[in-house]
């Protein structure tokens, strides 16, 4: 029986050790992106983008229907079996259609291993999400942080 513990123990020590944590590369970029302005911007709808948009370096966020922010980030030692990331949202009090306030907004996502970058961002597309304050962005993987940033919405 012990020996059977020991082994097993062995064994989940070494598996835990070949699992490796995801590390950015690189910079953090982080701002509004960039996107055609739209004349009419309607609830619900949403902005095709393209991965590689550029975005305008800022924390101020114009709260307007159909604006984008967020940030993208290169993600090294992408495994799709390990632990997923959580992203994070800390808003300033959203107030959905049917009148509960949400304080928090949380997203588990799969690593995508062939994803050259990664993106944490929040369209508004509802009236009742253009709430101004702080916005603050986190992306964890389990309980490591890897990157964070806050916004302000205007």
């Amino acid at each position: 029986m012990k020996l059977f513990s020991l082994s097993a123990l062995a064994l989940g020590l070494a598996s835990s050790l070949a699992m490796a944590d995801v590390q950015v590369e690189g910079p953090v970029e982080y701002g509004v992106f960039a996107t055609a302005p739209i004349k009419d911007p309607q609830p619900g709808e949403r902005v095709l983008t393209r991965a590689n948009q550029a975005i305008e370096a800022t924390d101020q966020v114009p709260g307007r229907l159909g604006t984008k922010f967020g940030m993208r980030y290169r993600l090294a030692g992408k495994v799709a079996t390990d632990a997923p990331l959580t992203l994070l949202y800390l808003t300033p009090g959203l107030v959905g259609a049917d009148g509960r306030r949400q304080d928090k907004i949380e997203v588990v996502q799969k690593l995508m291993p062939g994803a050259p970058m990664d993106v944490m961002a929040y369209e508004f597309t509802e009236p009742h999400e253009l709430v101004a304050g702080e916005w603050h962005f986190m992306v964890f993987q389990g309980d490591r942080l890897l990157a964070e940033q806050r916004f302000q919405v205007r």
